[in-house]
């Protein structure tokens, strides 16, 4: 099928299968001689194991690599936790910061008693507070 039929079927746009394709997702998609993509039905399949593994917050290199084990040995597959293992623990990290940038956002807010003071605790905050580098 050619390209705006195998998005359509995948639920993305063609600019999506061009990437995954520049990106080696999809890897061997043959051109017609009139330079047309011919996608299969096992691109389709690929293409929706990539958008699947990106809502549970996977990357394109960790679905790369998922992918990489589909058709790998039982005992081979034991990669495919470990990666999910690591997003997991990412997603947890985030989530502590996340918990901590809200209490942090929400004393400002109820410090800030509009038309009470002259001055606005959250923009002095924001103005004089600590300056904090983020490391990953």
């Amino acid at each position: 099928m050619r390209i705006g039929q195998a998005a359509g079927n995948a639920g993305v746009n063609t600019q999506t299968l061009r990437y995954y394709e520049r990106r080696g997702l999809l890897k061997g998609v043959p051109r017609r001689s009139s330079g047309y993509r011919t996608f299969t039905d096992e691109d389709i399949r690929v293409v929706r194991f990539i958008k699947r593994a990106q809502e549970l917050g996977l990357s394109l290199d960790d679905a790369s690599q998922l992918l990489a084990l589909r058709h790998a040995q039982p005992e081979d597959r034991r990669g495919a936790r470990r990666v999910a293992q690591a997003r997991l623990d990412d997603l947890d990290h985030r989530i502590r910061d996340l918990r901590r940038m809200r209490k942090a956002l929400a004393a400002l807010v109820t410090s800030c008693r509009a038309g009470h003071h002259p001055q606005c605790p959250i923009l002095e905050s924001l103005e004089s507070g600590p300056h904090v580098r983020r490391t990953r």
